[in-house]
This record gives structure tokens, sequence and C-alpha cells, in this order.
């Protein structure tokens, strides 16, 4: 495996179709950081780290799928722009909706992991990491 952050979303994406109640992702502070900006976005109920283990290695990022209907996952579609073998930047001028304001865009800025929204108040830019609606 060599994209990490494109893992940890499909997990969660493919989780929430299969009606689990949680997704289990290998733990970095990177993924930490992209988990909690989609729990304060509300496409994931909770974030919490577990340990599988008195290893380091068997640290993992336990995500509550959030559901908007009975079986309807919130995140229904994950695009992964920025990849291994071609990184994205974009500046905060460049930043536009994602499906027309239903869906959302991350960034890693030199501020931290933002959304779109937030680069733009910011007015900072950075690598766009993935789209998610």
């Amino acid at each position: 495996m060599n994209d990490k952050i494109a893992d940890m979303l499909v997990r969660i994406k493919n989780a929430g179709y299969a009606g689990k109640d949680t997704a289990l992702v290998p733990y970095s502070k990177y993924k930490m950081a992209i988990a909690q900006v989609l729990l304060k976005n509300g496409y994931v109920q909770s974030v919490s780290e577990k340990r599988k283990g008195k290893k380091a290695s068997g640290r993992m990022i336990e995500v509550g799928i959030a559901y908007a209907g009975k079986n309807t996952p919130k995140v229904k579609g994950v695009e992964r722009v920025s990849k291994l073998s071609r990184r994205v930047y974009m500046g905060h001028r460049d930043i536009k909706p994602v499906r027309n304001g239903f869906g959302m865009l991350v960034l890693s800025t030199p501020k931290g992991i933002l959304t779109g929204d937030e680069a733009k108040k910011e007015h900072v830019g950075g690598e766009v990491l993935f789209k998610i609606w």
C-alpha cells in the first residue's frame, strides 16, 4: 500500500456502504488530522485512537461512520486529487466549490489540514489532498 490517505478514504466510504458502524485505519498524525477535519464537517460521527496490543505499531484510528438517513452514508464519494505520482497545488484564489457546494475540498496548508472554505478565509493555499461529497 503506497497511498495511505487514499486507503483511509476508501475504508471510510466502503464501511458506510457496507452498513458498518466503524472503520479502523492505521494510525498516523497526518491521518488523525484529516479525520478531525472530517469530524468537524460532519462526514464522520466520531474519531478515537485505539490500541491493539502493547506495541506502537498496533495503534489504530477508529472512525465512526455517519449516516444521513436509515442506510445512506454521508460519504457518498471521494476523489483523491494529489497523488504520489502527481502533486496538485492550489492558491487561495483558485479554490472553487465542490459539487456546487455539496462537497468539500481538503488541503494541506502551512496552517495545517484545512477545508477549501477555511483556506480561502485564511488566504492560504497548499496541496489539494482530496474532494469528498
